[in-house]
């Protein structure tokens, strides 16, 4: 097993964690605020029992929602990229498909902080794009290795 491969899955891991805690601190501050200048009822129309984040949408700043969208996106794709990182680790993969999986996380980090400070979708789609089509790659070679 080359475990090498398992270290881009562990920083993206932790990269994804950092986003928790970005936004639950842009999100928490944000709550109180909205409840603040609204009085001591603020979210009632809005909030219920089991309310889930996406009720926030309309309710605080876009700016606030963005890291929250982003660690969504954390929880969908990269769930690929762990299995066939897993993959080529148990495969002994080469270097080149190691370099590969670390230019996936680093362009996940970029997707991530273009989205979580700009967000304007032309760029955030060509970062989503570049790093699919690694992540594709990617898995034909898991999948080549494997056969």
């Amino acid at each position: 097993m080359n475990t090498a491969f398992l270290a881009p899955a562990a920083a993206l891991a932790i990269w994804s964690m950092i986003m928790l805690f970005w936004m639950a601190g842009t999100r928490f501050p944000a709550m109180k605020k909205m409840r603040a200048s609204k009085g001591s009822s603020g979210m009632v129309s809005k909030s219920r029992a089991g309310g889930r984040g996406q009720d926030l949408e309309g309710l605080i700043p876009d700016e606030v929602n963005w890291k929250a969208h982003n660690y969504t996106h954390l929880m969908e794709q990269p769930t690929v990229f762990y299995a066939v990182v897993f993959i080529l680790a148990l495969a002994g993969a080469g270097s080149f498909e190691l370099v590969l999986a670390w230019a996936y996380v680093v362009l996940r980090v970029i997707h991530s902080l273009w989205q979580a400070l700009v967000n304007t979708i032309p760029v955030r789609l060509l970062i989503f794009t570049a790093g699919s089509v690694i992540l594709l790659f990617l898995a034909v070679r898991a999948l080549i290795l494997t056969i």
